[in-house]
């Protein structure tokens, strides 16, 4: 008999119909003798709603209590989908992050879980019930209800997985598992049948939508392998596992396995700032203190004892972000603040990156042949990530896909 965490998305459970097969898909696998906990997220654009319905009060909400409401959202897919699977001749029970033994630190809105203890998880489960788990939520060490971030339910899976030792963990969505990139935007792209832990967080930390960032490092620490699939389909998705387990199966890795783009960008530009020691640190500092988080940071050679620098952040901080300089530039005596809103990042990974020059050359000469002007650039081990204008997105995406030979021909 096997454990499994399967987890389902919001476009899964969006309404009656959905939440019935969802409950099916886990009675099918209830039926097959496996033990199941389920994570789920809010029904739909719930979580969406709910945050509109606060910013039509105040404009800028207390995180804990943004906390409370947005929790909300998941605890109508538990209650409901244990009413659908109850129905269905099996037992289920609902647990909130909180009932479920999922602890986290004492921020707001991207709190970290410290820790899970699934004593009660495994006391239902050894009562034959199947567990029904709210995503994206936890306790703190206030005894408020905190939550996880964007994508959070995500988390919570992947965390349970680890922590009840599951023999699979399976992340169900409306999409069959990891494509090579959006194939909403280029349609020949594919699906990947294997991508390891750090191809995968690189893919997810640059826009790709299918898994939260944060639960590829968990899985990655606590060695989860996860199978990214649909809810809507039987067929076989993508496995997110170790490097060391792709290079078994796949001796020579591919130089490039997928485009990753986020249009949630904004970039900043602070002109003229004096240079000398410390005040990269300054500005920084106070924007982490704001909980800003920072993506690509760029800094101009000084000239005449000023230079200029550079950073992005997402679209949601562009508020915060900008009423924070407004006052670094005055303390800082720098001569102005620039915001530009119309553009986007786009990234190639890949693990075979790694043994292979000339990845960052060939995707500057296929942009260059397209007149794509690259405003900043970032690299690591297996990524390299370029600003462009927003309008240039698209001719990038799919050029650079051709480019590397993804597509499914």
């Amino acid at each position: 008999m096997a454990l499994v965490v399967m987890k389902f998305g919001g476009s899964s459970v969006a309404d009656a119909d959905k939440i019935k097969l969802v409950a099916s898909r886990v009675v099918e696998k209830k039926k097959a003798g496996n033990k199941a906990v389920v994570v789920v997220s809010a029904p739909g654009d719930t979580t969406d709603q709910l945050f509109a319905m606060a910013q039509n009060i105040t404009s800028n909400p207390p995180d804990r209590e943004l906390d409370m409401l947005l929790a909300t959202g998941e605890m109508i897919s538990i209650s409901l989908l244990s009413m659908a699977i109850n129905f269905m001749g099996q037992k289920a029970i609902s647990l909130t992050g909180p009932q479920a033994g999922i602890i986290a630190d004492t921020s707001y809105t991207k709190a970290r879980i410290k820790k899970v203890n699934p004593k009660k998880i495994k006391a239902m489960l050894a009562k034959d019930n199947i567990v029904v788990v709210a995503g994206f939520q936890a306790l703190n060490a206030k005894g408020d209800i905190t939550t996880l971030g964007r994508g959070g339910s995500d988390l919570t899976a992947v965390a349970l997985a680890a922590q009840v030792h599951a023999d699979f963990c399976e992340i169900y969505s409306d999409v069959e598992g990891v494509f090579t990139t959006d194939p909403r935007v280029v349609k020949d792209a594919r699906k990947i049948e294997y991508i390891s832990y750090d191809e995968m967080l690189e893919l997810a930390g640059s826009g790709a939508q299918v898994l939260q960032s944060r639960s590829v490092e968990i899985a990655k620490k606590f060695g989860v392998e996860i199978h990214s699939r649909s809810t809507f389909s039987q067929n076989p998705g993508t496995i997110i596992t170790s490097e060391e387990n792709i290079r078994r199966k796949n001796m020579e890795a591919l130089l490039v396995s997928g485009i990753a783009f986020d249009k949630n960008q904004v970039k900043f530009t602070i002109i003229d700032l004096p240079d000398i020691p410390g005040i990269a640190a300054k500005i920084f500092s106070r924007l982490a203190k704001v909980g800003v988080n920072v993506d690509m940071i760029i800094q101009s050679a000084a000239v005449n004892k000023k230079n200029d620098i550079s950073f992005t952040v997402s679209k949601q901080e562009l508020k915060k972000t900008q009423i924070e300089l407004d006052k670094l530039a005055q303390e800082l005596k720098a001569s102005q603040v620039i915001c530009d809103e119309h553009v986007s990042k786009i990234s190639v990974v890949g693990i075979g990156m790694k043994s292979n020059a000339g990845v960052a050359g060939k995707m500057f000469e296929i942009l260059h042949k397209k007149g794509i002007n690259i405003e900043m650039i970032s690299t690591s081990e297996i990524k390299i990530s370029c600003i462009i204008d927003e309008r240039d997105l698209t001719i990038a995406l799919e050029e650079l896909h051709k480019g590397f030979g993804l597509s499914k021909k």
